[in-house]
């Protein structure tokens, strides 16, 4: 079994409010293909990061889980670049860990 957490931000590249459609579109689909999801939307997580000496680049996202019994890499990297387009990101972090029901 495998977690499968997807980090989408609420403002793209240029600092403008990402539409709510665009979250109920990611939940209906993971939704569908998974038959659940976890949505952690209450409080948005803070992601910081640097490149080289640059400043610090601030982003509030919102984390959407969902298990899966295997890990089609295929499809997920191909989804990481769907979700790039319409989130106007360079990058979305999609990651897995392997994971056991207790």
């Amino acid at each position: 079994m495998h977690l499968i957490q997807i980090l989408l931000p609420l403002f793209d590249n240029t600092g403008q409010r990402l539409p709510q459609e665009l979250y109920r579109q990611v939940s209906a689909h993971l939704t569908e293909r998974f038959g659940g999801l976890t949505a952690f939307t209450r409080a948005p997580a803070e992601g910081l990061w640097q490149e080289g000496d640059e400043d610090t680049t601030r982003d509030e996202i919102v984390i959407y889980e969902v298990l899966a019994e295997t890990l089609d890499t295929d499809w997920w990297s191909a989804y990481r670049a769907e979700l790039e387009k319409q989130f106007r990101q360079e990058r979305i972090i999609i990651r897995a860990q392997e994971t056991q029901l207790l």
